[in-house]
């Protein structure tokens, strides 16, 4: 025994002085004439266990079929689909995946009416309806009752076999310059007929402009619990259901919101290999610095655990939290779009490592600069080798992107 733990030791020694490998990554363009890419999403549309592409693209809502993993990496052998199109008169903006009844196959929303300037009418919902064969066109169904300026959804779990939509909108009712009425983000309940009424409550209504939010659902020894974390111009909060009990409390997470905080636009939460929880925030909204946050004690706030680990993004729009290295501790994977207008712009994808246990030290990598004006980007192991892949939609370069992950383990 004394044996096994010393060997055990010295491996760990050995790792922590090696530290986490340098992230490789083969890039392959799915697309290269999309119009925006609003947002991108990874589902199994049609039941073949292989992880497909969904886009959001500014008429249309596709998807690309996964050829499987001996031909992943073959661009060609990725066949696109229309799901839908002209939702509405004004553009997509945003879609969910999941497979909601377990039948191995997604189910689909779609936000659509996009127009940041209308906080009266704009905005608008809609599930699609899959026929038999999916690579047909699917049959929107209209949600009736929406907020204005729909901007980002997504699959909540709120039990072992029930789930909600979340939908976030960018401003709230009538608001002007991110003044008025507060952003009322909105639960919907998926009917037994999807074509019924999907009835909806207020989650949250505290801050008046929202960007981004994460979701994170299971089962603690209070029971069941399912997690909303909002970014905005004002906050960073969290509403939490427990127990099927919603507190609409939204609490902000202690520490964030201090005198020097200028609002997020993104938010993901990671975790490290000490299961210790961070947020990876997008400082402000559409910003130019990534950070990072390890809450403190509880009643306590501490300078030194929030992080800017860069002020050189141009309109930060994209972040992800996996461990793409595969050192039982998760990177952090942010996507800026660039702003063509400005002589010295600049986007890209970049992937940022933890080197130690306290999440004072960082290393930067990039993945794609200046081939990808991200607008969105998602992780999911797409060629079936056990790491986590990145796809991400390129704005000003109008195109698709995967990044097969071929960082030696």
């Amino acid at each position: 025994m004394k044996a096994h733990v010393l060997v055990f030791s010295l491996i760990t020694t050995l790792a922590l002085a090696v530290g986490p490998p340098e992230p490789k990554f083969t890039a392959v363009t799915l697309d290269d004439k999309i119009q925006i890419g609003y947002g991108i999403a990874i589902a199994d549309v049609d039941g073949d266990k292989a992880p497909d592409v969904l886009l959001a693209d500014k008429r249309q809502v596709v998807w690309y079929r996964n050829p499987g993993p001996a031909k992943a990496r073959d661009a060609g052998a990725w066949t696109k689909h229309l799901i839908a199109e002209n939702l509405t008169e004004k553009d997509n903006v945003c879609l969910a995946a999941q497979d909601l009844d377990g039948d191995g196959k997604c189910e689909l929303a779609v936000g659509a009416e996009w127009n940041p300037g209308d906080t009266e009418k704009s905005g608008a919902v809609f599930y699609l309806i899959p026929p038999a064969d999916r690579t047909q066109r699917w049959e929107p169904v209209k949600f009736p009752s929406v907020e204005p300026t729909t901007h980002r959804m997504k699959w909540l779990r709120l039990g072992e076999k029930e789930w909600g939509l979340v939908v976030v909108p960018l401003h709230g009712r009538g608001n002007k310059n991110g003044e008025g009425v507060p952003v009322k983000v909105l639960l919907y309940h998926k009917p037994a007929d999807p074509k019924a009424e999907w009835k909806s409550e207020v989650i949250a209504e505290s801050m008046h402009m929202t960007h981004n939010f994460d979701v994170k659902s299971g089962t603690s020894k209070s029971g069941f619990f399912a997690q909303v974390l909002l970014g905005g111009r004002e906050d960073v909060m969290a509403v939490k259901v427990q127990s099927g009990k919603w507190d609409r409390r939204a609490a902000s997470l202690p520490g964030i919101t201090n005198s020097t905080f200028v609002g997020a636009g993104e938010i993901r939460l990671g975790i490290t290999a000490g299961k210790v929880s961070f947020f990876a925030l997008v400082e402000p909204m559409h910003g130019n610095r990534l950070t990072v946050y390890f809450p403190p004690a509880p009643g306590r706030y501490d300078e030194s655990l929030h992080h800017v680990l860069t002020d050189k993004l141009i309109e930060g729009h994209a972040l992800a939290c996996g461990d793409l290295l595969g050192v039982k501790s998760d990177q952090i994977v942010v996507g800026w779009r660039g702003n063509p207008a400005k002589p010295d712009n600049n986007f890209g994808v970049h992937l940022w490592t933890p080197l130690d246990a306290t999440g004072r030290k960082w290393r930067e990598s990039a993945v794609d600069d200046g081939g990808m004006a991200c607008e969105d980007l998602v992780l999911a192991d797409l060629d079936g080798d056990g790491k986590p892949d990145i796809a991400a939609s390129g704005r000003a370069t109008h195109n698709v992107k995967l990044y097969f992950n071929d960082t030696p383990r």
